[in-house]
């Protein structure tokens, strides 16, 4: 752990301050920190920033309730950068997006990384942009019970798959995670909203087993 007064701030007494999402790792926004700003920060564990144009303290979401509650700040080697990880009420942007950084400048083509994050917003983009031929939007359109249905009949393979062998259990589990995403996007469920209930159950887990071993 270091200090607060270990940190260089700049000459107009800010510190350029990155937020990442706890869950996801998602980059958030960049902000900027004085000192005044930062203890607040650390006394509230919630984000507040040092707004440049308004020349004025910012606590993040105190007007709009899309609190960024703080799990951790780190400093960079130089300590003149702060990476700050959050667990947040809503969107990260003004512009009601989860990110301020949704604009993309570059693909590449060589690298196309896989993520849960990035599937559900893939599933989430076909129940509000219906594309035509797509299985994931005729799901949607035919509602509720029939994600259901399919929910109970790929979990129903899940079982059978792992009476045969283990490729077939992981090809079916897949199927079964796809549905639920499916079920979730149109229940409103986020992958945060999961994330906290494991993290909470996680909790109880410890005390049950500390109860077991008395």
């Amino acid at each position: 752990m270091i200090s607060i007064n270990e940190l260089k701030f700049d000459e107009k007494g800010l510190i350029p301050t990155i937020v990442q999402d706890y869950y996801t790792r998602d980059v958030l926004t960049l902000a900027y920190m004085s000192r005044e700003s930062l203890e607040i920060s650390m006394d509230k564990e919630l984000t507040c920033f040092f707004s440049r144009s308004r020349q004025e303290l910012w606590l993040k979401g105190e007007t709009s309730g899309n609190y960024q509650h703080i799990v951790s700040i780190e400093a960079d080697c130089d300590r003149d950068a702060l990476v700050v990880k959050v667990i947040k009420d809503g969107p990260a942007c003004h512009t009601g997006t989860e990110s301020c950084f949704s604009d993309y400048l570059f693909i590449s083509d060589k690298q196309n990384p896989f993520s849960m994050d990035a599937l559900y917003r893939l599933i989430e983009g076909r129940k509000t942009e219906k594309k035509e031929g797509s299985y994931t939007t005729y799901l949607f359109e035919k509602g509720l019970d029939k994600i259901l249905k399919k929910v109970g009949e790929e979990s129903t393979e899940v079982i059978i798959g792992a009476k045969n062998s283990r490729e077939e259990t992981v090809y079916e589990i897949a199927d079964l995670a796809y549905h639920v995403m499916v079920l979730m996007v149109e229940m409103g469920i986020s992958l945060n909203d999961i994330r906290a209930e494991l993290a909470s159950r996680h909790v109880v887990d410890h005390k049950v087993k500390q109860e077991t071993m008395k």
